[in-house]
């Protein structure tokens, strides 16, 4: 899949950035939560991979819509995945996170592959839920 890839119409779409993670993935629900208590400004919104509006754009795609390697950012009708979009995230946050941002200098093969050595042993090292995350009331206008 190519970084920066159009989507088609979505109803996501209308939101600027959305997050979309393996809801039940704790190591993926603790990143959710670092972005969540940093982005005073509200700038992203979080969905699922286990919704049906994850499912359609993971089938686009040519994803697994069962076994999860990625995370998505869609921000602006395209969507970028692994490296690429932990690496977008933090650059729209707050204080020193955007100084990460650099290692985009290295090649995305190089970036990816470190991103999915932590993907494949994420559920052994932080393990994995019963059920997707729910949101806390202050969090639900945030969630989609």
């Amino acid at each position: 899949m190519k970084q920066g890839s159009s989507l088609p119409i979505h109803d996501w779409g209308k939101h600027e950035k959305v997050i979309v993670f393996d809801g039940v993935c704790n190591f993926c629900n603790a990143f959710v939560n670092f972005v969540l208590e940093r982005d005073s400004r509200g700038l992203f919104k979080f969905g699922t991979l286990q919704s049906q509006p994850a499912q359609d754009i993971l089938t686009h795609l040519h994803l697994s819509t069962q076994d999860y390697e990625t995370f998505l950012l869609l921000e602006h009708g395209k969507v970028f995945t692994k490296s690429t979009a932990a690496l977008k995230i933090l650059r729209c946050l707050p204080g020193a996170w955007p100084w990460l941002y650099g290692f985009i200098i290295i090649p995305r093969p190089l970036r990816d592959m470190v991103y999915s050595f932590i993907a494949r042993h994420r559920y052994q090292w932080m393990g994995k839920s019963d059920s997707c995350r729910v949101p806390t009331p202050n969090e639900r206008t945030r969630f989609i």
